[in-house]
């Protein structure tokens, strides 16, 4: 990334503004199809209510997660390694439900840039493409022995 505190036309913020766009446009737009939601269901159905898919395990904001609940899953907030989730960004009660609403999305969708999407559209430049969920982050959670 370029150094935002260098000296430039349009200072520091603008610098940084503009590395965002260059991210944004790199995004694969790809949907992810049925297969990849349909293991991840499998697997967040494997785990314990209240655990699941927690990407970074550090203390304050780690992303986006997916968290098993008593009624399906949850799309949420994680804070300090997954001790702590915000409240329900959406929730899917069936693998149905869960696999026809991701088979459609990209990691361009998932990171906030979409302004189509009702679930994870942000204006929030911080809170865009910030530690959300990406088709390889999906893979590495179905890949790994046990879950979350």
């Amino acid at each position: 990334m370029p150094n935002a505190d260098e000296d430039a036309p349009g200072g520091g913020e603008e610098r940084v503004r503009a590395y965002g766009l260059v991210l944004r446009d790199q995004l694969d737009r790809t949907p992810f199809g049925p297969e990849l939601p349909r293991m991840v269901w499998r697997k967040l159905m494997a785990c314990p209510p209240g655990e699941g898919l927690v990407r970074e395990f550090h203390r304050d904001f780690c992303g986006q997660g997916l968290i098993r609940t008593q009624d399906g899953v949850k799309l949420c907030d994680i804070f300090d390694g997954g001790h702590h989730t915000g409240d329900a960004i959406s929730s899917w009660p069936s693998e149905e439900a869960f696999v026809g609403f991701f088979a459609a999305q990209s990691d361009h969708s998932c990171s906030g840039w979409d302004e189509s999407s009702a679930v994870f559209a942000t204006q929030d430049e911080w809170y865009r493409n910030n530690q959300r969920l990406t088709r390889e982050g999906l893979r590495v959670f179905v890949a790994e022995l046990k879950p979350r």
